[in-house]
């Protein structure tokens, strides 16, 4: 596996010409690189070909033609999924098992997993072609002020990401990959990875050790610790810069996350992203999120897969990513609640913008009833962690990684009446809510979910969970 700068100026240059071209450019190229897509994968790929086998030739192809592709449908087929058949998922799985090869390639393709947060974890597969399009699209799409943003922030000290240190995830992995395939393109980050499974009070000595953090890339879960920390005294950093994603950034958050932290000169960034596609989108200088339309296409739809307005909340949200030949994602359901934008963004740029105002992994279900993790309050000052688990579909449990030297009984009753009060609040009187014994967990890519609803029998688990934090005696 080779990374060509060539290839990755390539696509920088592309991807200009393309938003200089406005709407009827980007669609043009959009369209162009489905049907080279398409004709890819019914030549390469089993599965696809037979997927496709009565549709049109893939030169008249539309988007709506083609069928919805879901990841356990996938993952059952994996071997003639990939257009390639060196791979088999036997050979990738003793791969990933290997903590010692995260960021290693296969032959010409570096191999990743998802956390499984909405059941079965997804093996992903990228080619050297993906990490020059990440690399070369996401430059083209910079503003002036991200370049002032990048060099100032490296100017200042030392970007840390606190990622899953459990796995092959590519919060770690990627950034691994492209320091193995480009040490000058890699250089000058200078990136230090924390674990983010361990206790917190190893983690704030961890980040207080480091002289000069100027950049933080995490997840918002773990956002809210630092907040917290922060807030109590004991995190002594002065970061300039944030970085988000994997999960949903509130505006509380964002908000409280700046009143802790007065050094946040550049704010908060969080780009919309997934392991299928870690270059799906950019936020710009006002804020919002774009499509990378010319490689990437996003799909708002409602229960039954078809188109909403613009404005409209979506039930689901459907994936294509066109620089991916290797592991073909074509209207793949990824679960999350976006709306468009109705207005053009004040950026001035012509890809789409959007909002996510959920992401489908945490979103809990009782009867007909649906409710955001943000309506229960799961913060106590006797608490460093509290965690919320749907073990049936009336039946939750609390996890609670107590302060040193609190009392359990009050604090499990206090949190306990708060999120009964909840529940009660939106017509659900028969729920329980007892305390565990267990301690709160992390998913396997290190992400702190506070509320983890119930799986479906569809995805096959009841939790995604397995990341045991230790409880401080």
């Amino acid at each position: 596996m080779r990374f060509s700068l060539c290839k990755a100026l390539g696509y920088l240059a592309g991807g200009l010409w393309t938003g200089w071209g406005g709407r009827k450019r980007i669609e043009t190229k959009q369209l162009r690189n489905l049907r080279r897509l398409v004709e890819k994968v019914r030549r390469d790929s089993p599965l696809f070909r037979k997927l496709y086998a009565d549709l049109r030739p893939s030169s008249e192809i539309e988007l709506r033609d083609l069928p919805v592709t879901r990841k356990p449908d996938l993952m059952s087929k994996f071997d003639d999924w990939l257009t390639i058949r060196s791979l088999p998922l036997e050979r990738a799985r003793e791969h990933l098992r290997d903590i010692e090869k995260v960021g290693v390639p296969i032959d010409d393709v570096a191999v990743f997993q998802t956390s499984g947060t909405s059941g079965e974890p997804a093996v992903i597969v990228l080619s050297e072609s993906f990490v020059e399009y990440a690399s070369g699209i996401m430059l083209a799409r910079f503003e002036r002020y991200h370049r002032k943003l990048v060099r100032d922030v490296r100017k200042l000290g030392v970007r840390v990401t606190i990622t899953g240190g459990h796995g092959h995830f590519a919060g770690n992995g990627f950034n691994k990959l492209v320091q193995r395939l480009s040490p000058r393109l890699a250089k000058g980050f200078g990136i230090t990875f924390i674990e983010a499974e361990q206790p917190i009070g190893q983690l704030v000595d961890r980040l207080n050790a480091i002289a000069n953090i100027s950049w933080i890339v995490t997840y918002p879960s773990m956002l809210a610790i630092l907040v917290r920390e922060k807030e109590a005294g004991r995190l002594q950093i002065e970061p300039a810069f944030f970085t988000t994603g994997g999960e949903t950034l509130t505006g509380d958050l964002r908000e409280r996350a700046r009143r802790a932290f007065p050094s946040l000169k550049y704010g908060i960034s969080d780009p919309y992203g997934c392991t299928e596609c870690l270059a799906l989108s950019f936020e710009c200088s006002h804020g919002r999120k774009h499509v990378n339309e010319d490689w990437v296409i996003l799909e708002a739809v409602d229960e039954a897969m078809r188109p909403v307005p613009d404005g409209t909340l979506s039930a689901t949200v459907l994936l294509t990513v066109l620089a991916n030949e290797v592991q073909p994602f074509i209207r793949y359901d990824l679960g999350d609640c976006v709306r468009f934008y109705e207005d053009t963004c004040p950026c001035g740029s012509p890809f789409r913008s959007f909002e996510v105002e959920g992401r489908q992994a945490t979103l809990v279900r009782v009867g007909e009833v649906t409710l955001s993790p943000l309506v229960f309050d799961l913060e106590h000052d006797q608490a460093q962690r509290i965690q919320l688990v749907q073990i049936g579909e009336r039946d939750f449990e609390l996890r609670i990684q107590l302060a040193e030297g609190a009392a359990a009984g009050p604090v499990f009753q206090e949190v306990i009446a708060s999120v009964q009060r909840v529940f009660r609040d939106n017509g659900l009187d028969d729920v329980t809510v007892r305390a565990a014994e267990a301690p709160p967990e992390f998913t396997a890519s290190g992400k702190f979910h506070e509320v983890v609803p119930l799986r479906s029998a569809k995805t096959g688990s009841t939790s995604e969970l397995g990341v045991h934090q230790s409880v401080p005696k």
